[in-house]
């Protein structure tokens, strides 16, 4: 009796611990938000009335998995609910993100939009996002971090260009590399 207890407990504790690995997997981009933020930057400065924070040549900002490198960055804090708004410029500005699956999405634009209490990225002049191999670009992209929802549109007299790369070739060129080792 003794015996069938201990290991239904050790099964227990496997199935707790296998759980808790894949949720912290997860809820990746989910902490970056409770991660500490840092800002680096050549120049700030600060219109402290309106809560309006300017960083200023080579700006790079990291939460997390979290990674935005700009010439610019605003970020705006809303008087009433205290949310923040990031507006990056520059040519390009990039946004990185770890996403649940554990693969990174990178996103480039003239400029990029972050508001993070909306879960959304909306990038704007040469938007390009890329993920696993594949990418998507136009002239405005909406990216929801939260659903995975991209949204992309162009300009009157450009189109939206999807490159998908196939899993089969992915594949084979895993096994081609394995075959030369």
């Amino acid at each position: 009796m003794c015996k069938q207890f201990t290991k239904k407990l050790k099964n227990s504790l496997l199935v707790l611990v296998l759980s808790s690995l894949a949720s912290s997997t997860a809820l990746a981009k989910k902490l970056d938000l409770n991660q500490e933020l840092s800002i680096d930057a050549s120049k700030q400065s600060a219109d402290l009335k309106n809560k309006i924070f300017s960083y200023i040549d080579n700006v790079v900002i990291k939460q997390g998995t979290l990674i935005i490198k700009a010439d610019l960055v605003q970020v705006i804090t809303d008087v009433n609910t205290g949310e923040k708004t990031y507006i990056a410029k520059g040519k390009p500005a990039t946004f990185e993100q770890t996403l649940d699956d554990g693969k990174p999405i990178n996103l480039q634009a003239n400029e990029i939009r972050y508001e993070p209490s909306l879960n959304t990225v909306v990038i704007s002049g040469n938007a390009l996002l890329r993920q696993d191999g594949s990418e998507v670009s136009g002239s405005k992209i909406t990216y929801n971090a939260e659903t995975e929802y991209v949204n992309a549109e162009s300009n009157e007299n450009d189109k939206v260009k999807t490159v998908i790369q196939p899993k089969a070739k992915e594949k084979t060129n895993k096994a081609t590399a394995e075959e030369i080792q």
